[in-house]
Order: C-alpha cells, then sequence, then structure tokens
C-alpha cells in the first residue's frame, strides 16, 4: 500500500468517500438503524423516505434545521446516484415500486465503524481457539501419511476416553462465565461479519448478470462464439473461490440435518443464565433465517443469468426466423418484378450435373368428381365384446389446491421444507402424477435446486417400487 494508491483509494472508494463526507454521521446512523440492526435487506421507497423523514425531524429539533436542510426524498435520490455507491436502488421482481439496499461499500463503512466502539471486553481466547482449530483442520485435511492421521485421530479419542472417564468420576467441572460470554461475542460478530459479506457476493453475481446483458446487447459475434463466451465468464466465477465457498455454504445450509442442529444449538443458547444476563440482542437466535434469507437472494441472482442466456437464444431464434422470411419475400418480390421480362433465349440458365425430371401439366386430371356417400338406414342393435371398461373409470386426478394446503400447513410452523420432508409427513397417494405435480408448485413458488439430485421411492399397486432421480425441491414460506 503505497501513496499513490491509497490516494487513488482515498478518491475513488465509495466508502471512504462516504467517511471524509460531511453527512456521514446521517447516512452512517440512519442506514445502521434501519438495514444493519434489525438485519432487512430490501426496503420500499416509500417507507424508507417515511423513516427518513422521520429521523430528519428528530436531527432538527436538536440540531436546527441549518444541519440536513434537504428532504428525505432528496437525500435517497442523492445516495442512491451510481457515482455515490451508498445506496443501490432497483425494482423487484414483483412490484412497480423501487426498492432500496446498501452497497458492499456502504456495509464496510459501517462495519468499520462498528469496530470502533469501545467493546465489553476483547475475547483473546477464543479468538486463539479459533486459529489452532483452523490451523489443525489444515493440516488434517493436507496430510497424505495415512499414519499420521490414524495417530491423530487415535489422540483425539484417547482425549475423549479421558474426558468421560473424568466426568463419570468427578462429575462435570463448573462452567467459567467469562469464557461463554467471550465465545458468545465471537459467534455474532461472525454472524454479522458474515451476513454483511453475503452483499458482497451478491454484488459480484449482479456485476457478472450486468456484464452480461451488456455483451449480448453490444457484440456482433456468432451465437456460438457469444455464448461460449458468456459461459467461460459464469464458470470463472463459479469454479473461483467465492464461488465454491458459497456453493458449500448452501449445500450445508439446505441440509435439514444441518438447519434442524442450528436451530436446536440456539434454543439452548438462549437458555443459559450465562446468556441472559447479557440481555443479549435476538440477532443470533434468528441467524438461520437471516443466512437463509440472504442466501435465497444470492442464489436467485445466479439465476438471472441463466434466465438473461435463455432469452438470448429465444432471441436469436425469432432474428433467424425473421431473416428466412425476409429472404423469402425479397425472393418473391423480385420474381413478380420480372414476370412480364422473360429472357429472350430459350436456355437462359444452366445447372451443372442436374437432370430435372419433367411433368407436364395437362397430365394431370383437371377435375375429380366427388365421391357420393350412401347411407343405409338399419336398426342398431345392443351387442357384446370382451374389452373390459374399468380403465375408463379409474381415471387419475390430482388436486394441486389440496397439495398446496398441505405444504402451506406445515409452513406453519417452519420456514422451509423439503419434498422429501414433505412425503413423509404425507406420503404419495396418486403416484407419479401427485410427484409432478409437487415439482411444477415448487417451480412456479419454490426453489428449485437442479445441482442437487435426490433419489424418491413409489410404491406402485402390487407392491412394486421405483425410483426416480430428480432435482431437489424446497417450499418457503
Amino acid at each position: 500500500m503505497d501513496h499513490d494508491y491509497l490516494l487513488e483509494l482515498k478518491r475513488s472508494h465509495p466508502a471512504l468517500r462516504l467517511l471524509a463526507a460531511d453527512t456521514a454521521p446521517l447516512v452512517l446512523g440512519f442506514l445502521f438503524r434501519v438495514f444493519v440492526k434489525p438485519n432487512r435487506r430490501g426496503i420500499g421507497h416509500g417507507e424508507l423516505e417515511s423513516l427518513l423523514n422521520d429521523y430528519l425531524f428528530g436531527l432538527h429539533r436538536i440540531h436546527g434545521e441549518e444541519h440536513y436542510p434537504r428532504t428525505g426524498g432528496q437525500y435517497l435520490e442523492v445516495w442512491a446516484d451510481p457515482g455515490r455507491g451508498i445506496l443501490r436502488k432497483y425494482y423487484p421482481d414483483r412490484g412497480d415500486e423501487p426498492e432500496f439496499d446498501l452497497t458492499p461499500a456502504t456495509a464496510q463503512a459501517i462495519d468499520w465503524i462498528q469496530g470502533l466502539q469501545e467493546r465489553q471486553f476483547v475475547g483473546t481466547e477464543s479468538r486463539l481457539r479459533i486459529i489452532l482449530d483452523l490451523l489443525r483442520e489444515i493440516i488434517q485435511e493436507t496430510e497424505q501419511d495415512p499414519k499420521a492421521v490414524i495417530h491423530d485421530l487415535e489422540v483425539q479419542k484417547q482425549e475423549i476416553e479421558n474426558k468421560i472417564a473424568s466426568i463419570q468420576e468427578h462429575g462435570l467441572s463448573p462452567t467459567d462465565p467469562t469464557r461463554i460470554r467471550e465465545q458468545f461475542f465471537q459467534a455474532e460478530e461472525t454472524a454479522r461479519r458474515l451476513l454483511a459479506d453475503f452483499r458482497q457476493v451478491e454484488y459480484n453475481f449482479r456485476t457478472l448478470d450486468r456484464e452480461t446483458r451488456e455483451l449480448i446487447a453490444t457484440s456482433d459475434k456468432s451465437k456460438g462464439a457469444l455464448l461460449d463466451e458468456i459461459f467461460t465468464n459464469r464458470d470463472v466465477i463459479r469454479d473461483s473461490d467465492q464461488g465454491r465457498s458459497f456453493q458449500g455454504f448452501w449445500e450445508l445450509l439446505m441440509t435439514p440435518a444441518r438447519q434442524t442442529e442450528l436451530q436446536e444449538m440456539l434454543a439452548r443458547l438462549y437458555q443459559l443464565e450465562e446468556i441472559l444476563a447479557l440481555h443479549p440482542d435476538p440477532f443470533l437466535k434468528k441467524i438461520h433465517f437471516s443466512l437463509l434469507e440472504a442466501g435465497e437472494r444470492v442464489y436467485k441472482t445466479a439465476n438471472r443469468l441463466v434466465e438473461q442466456l435463455r432469452r438470448f437464444l429465444d432471441d436469436q431464434a425469432w432474428l433467424e426466423n425473421r431473416r428466412i422470411m425476409d429472404l423469402i419475400k425479397i425472393i418473391e418480390k423480385q420474381a413478380i418484378e420480372i414476370k412480364d421480362s422473360m429472357p429472350a433465349d430459350r436456355d437462359f440458365i444452366r445447372v451443372p450435373q442436374l437432370k430435372p425430371r419433367l411433368e407436364l401439366p395437362m397430365s394431370r386430371n383437371l377435375f375429380s368428381p366427388p365421391r357420393s356417400i350412401r347411407l343405409e338406414s338399419a336398426e342398431i342393435e345392443e351387442g357384446t365384446t370382451d374389452i373390459t371398461a374399468d380403465l375408463l373409470y379409474e381415471q387419475i386426478y390430482v388436486d394441486e389446491q389440496l397439495l398446496r394446503n398441505r405444504i402451506n400447513r406445515l409452513l406453519q410452523t417452519r420456514s422451509q421444507i423439503s419434498l422429501t420432508q414433505l412425503l413423509e409427513q404425507h406420503p404419495l397417494e396418486r403416484g407419479l402424477a401427485e410427484l409432478v405435480a409437487y415439482v411444477n408448485i415448487g417451480t412456479k413458488e419454490g426453489i428449485v435446486d437442479e445441482e442437487q439430485q435426490l433419489v424418491i421411492t413409489i410404491i406402485l399397486e402390487g407392491g412394486t417400487s421405483r425410483r426416480i432421480w430428480m432435482p431437489r425441491v424446497l417450499f418457503v414460506r
């Protein structure tokens, strides 16, 4: 970090420009109150403007109206200016009212200001333990000698056995309140930074989506070359360290066993007397919902790139078909223009290596009389047949509204539920047709993760079973 780099960073980086601005106390204080503290993502224009006007009214009563003379709407327009990079203004998938969210630079500035506040104490022991655990995990994962790995596992096994024997002989040792508080603050700080990092991850995927749109709009390359460049850029993001880390996070978070374990640990944590004495912020208690919301926003942002590629292919196919029709119309127009000026020479064109097949026009019939149909009136007699008509009365009908009611009823007690969990509560009654109906509901109102393949077993009549490989379907509240 030399002088010129820092000088350019001060002029160009939105976070440093925000910290140096005269209105930084207003911006940081208000955005922390409405976005960071309640952990909210998108807020509508009307609600955010109303909150900002109330905040300005309180400041004017204390410091006077000359400090911040603009209205809430005027400040929002200034903060949402792309040149300033304080807020991101966008239109949601549903609705006509614009929404606002923090940019990664603003989140970094707020996080840095929070780090300047005086803490109750600095958790040095917990951080050292985290460092040691990470180093130990790196060494274990990179170790290639089986004997060394087995030796480390034996040492861990012996430590666990010694601890069990000590508890059986002497009982549990008293807990250290200081250590518990230290670990709790460390977990809370890590969780807040994790949620802040999601804005940067979402920003990177949004940047890729914007670059893809610009490339499609301005490129004059062929469809194959353009798609190859787009997919190469997408693979670079997906295969990068950040992409792989997010994919691992999403798979870990979407595991039902992990979600249940996290919820149970948080419930037990907020029942401890040492934690209750701190009057803790309920932020960490709802962290699994916050992580799901943040991860889902990143996942949807990444899916917009796939949707953009699909639209591009549809537009290209439409343009190619239109070009063919234009060529046909040009040929027809030229044929009409020269119909009265036939060439004087009989052999005005020669087609090499082609022998045409002659077909005389007069060899065809000019008129074919229609055949008259004779109807014979006869009495209809009741007949007999050996064909069974049972299949006509065994049609399968799947009521999608009934399936939606089942999903909504289970979502009243949880934020999400997978298709496998749903089938455990309500096994299939209509076979494959009912399974297809669930997938159809998931594509419209849920999340379909095609990268995760699951196996669904269907029991048919007679006791036979069939296994179906399908993507993971998740229903959310």
